[in-house]
């Protein structure tokens, strides 16, 4: 027989842990995810969630960073700068689109689920979320970003000569378009920001001012 959630929640808080009941201690673990992840989208939906935060912030993509001191020797400095505001802003645009889905997924996750999301260490929230909504999500992002970027002729000038890349071989994945590089690192922001506001949680959850988080993840002193 396998180990119960009472039992391993043992690990974060034994005294309190041994009054709990499954239920409870499951219940747990679902609030702090969905507590983290509401902040998190709380964080990055915003203007300068994603441009003003260096953890997230989207770079200019693959050859245009490699490229980018040349292109600003040339005159074309306004030109990248324009295209990494657009990039940051259509992900904060993004964001928010995101809070149904999440939502969803901690409410359907399975005592295994929680489990793995104790067990997993430091990446388990981010693993968790992105295993549960990621192809959903991109799917969801990514007519919000393309919309957000369109209007911007470096952009326009980057999916020609990367499709011409693809074609041969020299690009593959999230960095064949912008709007399919923008989404990709959306939801790697997305997910990070969930898991860094979880570990918030789980240092002090008497700050979260909810009972059961309070029961489930305090420490003793």
């Amino acid at each position: 027989m396998g180990i119960g959630p009472v039992a391993w929640l043992g690990s974060w808080a034994p005294a309190q842990a041994a009054g709990l009941s499954e239920t409870d201690a499951v219940a747990g673990v679902r609030a702090a995810l969905e507590r983290g992840a509401m902040a998190a989208v709380a964080l990055l939906g915003r203007t300068d969630g994603f441009l003003g935060n260096a953890l997230v912030r989207i770079p200019l993509p693959g050859y245009l960073n490699d490229a980018a001191k040349l292109l600003r020797a040339t005159g074309q400095g306004k030109r990248l700068d324009e295209l990494v505001v657009a990039m940051n802003r259509a992900a904060e645009a993004a964001v928010p689109a995101a809070r149904p889905l999440l939502v969803q997924a901690v409410k359907s996750a399975s005592v295994e689920d929680a489990l793995t999301v104790v067990r997993g260490g430091a990446t388990s929230v981010t693993d968790f979320f992105a295993a549960k909504t990621r192809e959903r999500l991109g799917a969801s992002f990514l007519p919000i970003v393309t919309q957000a970027t369109q209007k911007v002729s470096l952009a326009e000038r980057y999916n020609a000569v990367a499709g011409k890349a693809a074609s041969l071989g020299l690009l593959k994945g999230d960095e064949t378009t912008i709007e399919r590089y923008v989404t990709g690192r959306a939801l790697n922001g997305l997910y990070v920001m969930i898991g860094e506001e979880e570990k918030k949680i789980r240092a002090d959850p008497m700050k979260t001012g909810s009972a059961l988080l309070k029961k489930v993840f305090a420490r003793n002193p």
